[in-house]
């Protein structure tokens, strides 16, 4: 890829996470820290040492500075993170040893549906070699994804890659809705990735991997990773071959956002002139390690433990 001041800039929701590896009823502390998928994203190509800028609102409110402060000591680029007068959401995880995970959303009116086609900065989006966005972004608010929409267009028109990630939960979207973002932005994608668990049975009416391969590259769509848990990997497909990749390890603490880890790693190395196969090698360590420990963000592995492993296995 062509020399670029960022390797990714993502577009999305921050949000205050809660943890704790207690039921939410028994637990007496929870551990703060901050969220969100395309933070996620944000966050694990930048602890692999790539340049990445991150677009959001967020609230001004108590936590404001806690996150400002943590992204600019991550070392994300900041300079399109505006404050706005609304509070900021949350939302709170709990894995207790043998129970099922326990997870709230609180995001309804928060600082992040404020963003608008009006934070889209042209030359910003030109400085980076891929732009990220998921439907979670999308279903914060009409400007949010008119946001969306408007960044991809001008990444299409100016060379520079688009990644998507539906990334459906009933707790956010519904499957019409999940639908309609879709259909919105695919044709505007390069680089997408979907869970056969929750996003292509949302989406698609369509069973087999191979068939849901077909159609999409038939949209246009030029890399895409397919995540299932039940076959226990990605299945990666370049320019109409598909491959398989396992998942790193079987042994997981809590799975929150380990596809956004994911995703990051693999758009990391992308960005860096790995293949798609081996991208989707490096971001199953990633994702792995990541899944080992309690909460989104701060079990991200760096650079030098994921790297190690690769070259290790290599």
């Amino acid at each position: 890829m062509l020399d670029k001041e960022f390797d990714l800039i993502t577009i999305g929701e921050s949000l205050i996470e809660f943890s704790t590896n207690q039921k939410l009823k028994d637990a007496e502390c929870l551990h703060k820290y901050y969220g969100g998928d395309s933070l996620v994203v944000a966050v694990a190509a930048k602890r692999l040492n790539s340049n990445v800028g991150f677009i959001t609102c967020i609230g001004n409110d108590a936590y404001k500075d806690y996150m400002l402060s943590s992204w600019e000591a991550e070392g994300l680029n900041i300079e399109h993170a505006k404050v706005v007068d609304d509070n900021n959401g949350l939302y709170m995880v709990s894995r207790a040893p043998g129970e099922e995970k326990e997870f709230i959303y609180y995001r309804k009116k928060i600082a992040p549906a404020k963003l608008s086609i009006d934070d889209i900065d042209e030359d910003y989006i030109k400085k980076a070699k891929i732009v990220y966005a998921s439907g979670v972004t999308q279903s914060l608010s009409i400007a949010s994804r008119e946001a969306v929409k408007k960044a991809f267009t001008i990444a299409k028109e100016n060379g520079v890659l688009t990644a998507y990630d539906p990334n459906y939960s009933s707790v956010i979207s519904t499957t019409e809705d999940a639908k309609e973002y879709f259909e919105e932005i695919i044709g505007l994608t390069d680089i997408l990735f979907m869970s056969s668990k929750y996003d292509t049975k949302a989406i698609f009416d369509i069973d087999s991997i191979e068939n849901i391969m077909k159609h999409i590259s038939d949209c246009g769509v030029e890399t895409i990773v397919i995540k299932s848990s039940l076959d226990k990997g990605y299945f990666v497909n370049s320019q109409r071959n598909t491959s398989f990749v396992p998942f790193y390890t079987d042994n997981v603490v809590d799975t929150t956002s380990s596809g956004d880890a994911f995703n990051g790693a693999f758009l990391h190395a992308l960005a860096n002139s790995y293949t798609p196969i081996e991208a989707a090698k490096i971001a199953s360590i990633d994702a792995g390690l990541q899944s080992q420990g309690i909460g989104a963000i701060k079990s991200i592995p760096h650079h030098d433990e994921v790297y190690n492993i690769y070259r290790s296995e290599e």
